[in-house]
């Protein structure tokens, strides 16, 4: 048999052995990944408040990787896992300032799904781009149902921004490039919008991808009063008990999500995977799983992830860990789907599949390194600058940490095999350790440089969301919104409308 033609059959086989003769050979998949809520955020990691029952139960029903790792902050983890490559080489080095634009040239998981012949819906966050050519719909999506920016209500200079005075509650959603003015809560909003989309799908016999990323538990931490009073007078401040209120309402949505499914009768059929984009913004100070940072750091403590995949009767419950990361997710999913990758997307892709680990939570996994970089230096600065500004490299073992660096390294060193908090620094007992990953960093940032695509990108005068809503529904910028979201400017010239704490909190 000719080597291509043994690979083919080879990946194919894969694919068939995980689904067996009650499942549909290219499942429905549905991906939920929520915002900064971090790895501690879940009670089934032992957070002694926070209770998430049907968190916990995905979790225990599926595989779960212990080791699972994505960016430090929102866009380029969202950059990552739809092109399977770091988000460095998306262009993407920030969350606002045109800087979290997926570049053109990406294909996304979306478009390969979609060509593969399944439906294709996101519901909720996108954060890669609030353009119209850079919007969900021109990236491989079929159904789109979205708020802009990086949060309900949040506004940026240049192309980054929400429509006019949204809130979490009622917001104005782009629904397939009309806003439509909703009733409820933003995330009971997304999963009820997925649900009867899903639903149609199924009725309509065409596998579906379902992408669910919430803006919750992001600030403002607003949650529905039910949820807060869950939580007040449980934890040190009422901010807390909102996020985790927040938190309380996402779990009740996926046990609800779960239970339509069975319901629908196509539990079976459906790959149900959960992650979240970054390490906590809000919960560290009372439960981080004994790590070290959280969100916006390159301490695992801001990348360490959750990480479920349930599959019923195709995928048994069991816990692995193995090494692995966002950028993996990409040829998961298209290797489970039957996809085949054209060349070109498979030179894009550096991350693994994971299906052997699906499989067999004990297979041999070879070692690898990971690269994070928190990224966001000023606006027309000289990347170069911030090279070694809060970046790590890391294997199975070794973390070697830069937090206060610049253009020159302040390396750390920690042996993860004993010191998964990261609290003792080896780097004078390894100097061998230290020059394999200088070295293995060096050229990865040699490599990111020529790739940077957005880093002299200039954006509209106005958010294109905001624009869209005044044609739509009348009314129009002001003097103040020309101010607000002057791209002319490297910062805000004031908070976001909902109260988020600007840049530092994005």
């Amino acid at each position: 048999m000719p080597m291509k033609t043994f690979a083919r059959w080879f990946a194919a086989s894969l694919v068939l052995a995980l689904a067996p003769a009650h499942a549909a050979s290219r499942p429905n998949i549905v991906l939920i990944i929520t915002d900064d809520q971090g790895y501690g955020d879940i009670s089934a990691h032992g957070n002694p408040i926070l209770k998430t029952p049907h968190l916990d139960r995905l979790r225990s029903e599926g595989v779960r990787f212990e080791d699972f790792h994505v960016s430090p902050t929102c866009s380029p983890t969202r950059s990552a896992l739809f092109t399977g490559r770091h988000e460095f080489k998306n262009g993407v080095t920030h969350t606002i300032l045109e800087r979290e634009r997926l570049a053109p040239g990406a294909i996304t998981l979306a478009q390969v799904l979609r060509d593969a012949g399944y439906a294709t819906g996101i519901f909720g966050k996108w954060h890669l781009g609030d353009e119209k050519d850079h919007l969900p719909s021109a990236r491989g999506f079929t159904e789109m149902f979205i708020h802009g920016g990086g949060g309900i209500g949040q506004s940026y200079p240049g192309s980054c921004g929400d429509a006019p005075g949204n809130k979490y509650f009622n917001p104005a959603i782009l629904h397939n490039g009309k806003f439509v003015k909703t009733e409820g809560y933003c995330t009971d909003l997304f999963f009820r919008q997925a649900g009867g989309w899903m639903k149609s799908q199924k009725e309509a016999g065409k596998p579906f991808f379902a992408y669910i990323p919430t803006n919750a538990p992001h600030s403002p931490y607003i949650a529905r009063p039910e949820d807060a009073a869950l939580y007040d007078g449980k934890v040190p401040n009422k901010a807390l008990a909102h996020f985790y209120g927040m938190i309380h309402n996402i779990d009740a949505n996926v046990g609800k999500l779960m239970a339509d499914l069975k319901d629908w009768g196509i539990e079976r059929d459906t790959l149900v995977i959960f992650m979240n984009d970054n390490g906590t913004a809000a919960g560290e100070g009372v439960f981080n799983a004994g790590m070290r940072g959280k969100k916006g750091t390159a301490w695992l403590g801001g990348t360490r992830a959750s990480s479920f995949w349930r599959w019923p009767g195709s995928l048994e419950p069991a816990s692995t860990k193995a090494l692995a990361a966002h950028i993996d997710v990409f040829p998961t999913l298209a290797e489970i789907a039957g996809v085949a990758l054209s060349p070109e997307v498979r030179g894009q892709i550096e991350g693994r599949s994971l299906l052997p680990l699906l499989k067999n939570p004990g297979a041999e996994w070879p070692d690898r390194l990971l690269f994070t970089h928190q990224g966001r230096w000023e606006k027309n600065a000289d990347p170069n600058q911030s090279k070694f500004r809060m970046a790590a490299v890391r294997n199975t073992r070794w973390a070697m940490v830069s937090e206060k660096g610049g253009s020159r390294p302040d390396w750390q060193l920690f042996d993860l095999s004993k010191d998964y908090g990261q609290k003792n620094d080896v780097a004078e007992e390894h100097p061998e350790v230290m020059r394999e990953l200088g070295a293995a960093f060096d050229q990865w940032w040699a490599d990111c440089l020529p790739l940077m695509v957005n880093e002299k990108a200039i954006g509209p005068k106005l958010n294109p969301f905001a624009v869209w809503y005044w044609e739509q529904f009348g009314g129009g910028p002001t003097p103040r919104d020309y101010k607000r979201m002057d791209p002319a400017r490297s910062v805000p010239t004031r908070k976001p409308s909902g109260g988020a704490k600007g840049r530092k909190n994005q």
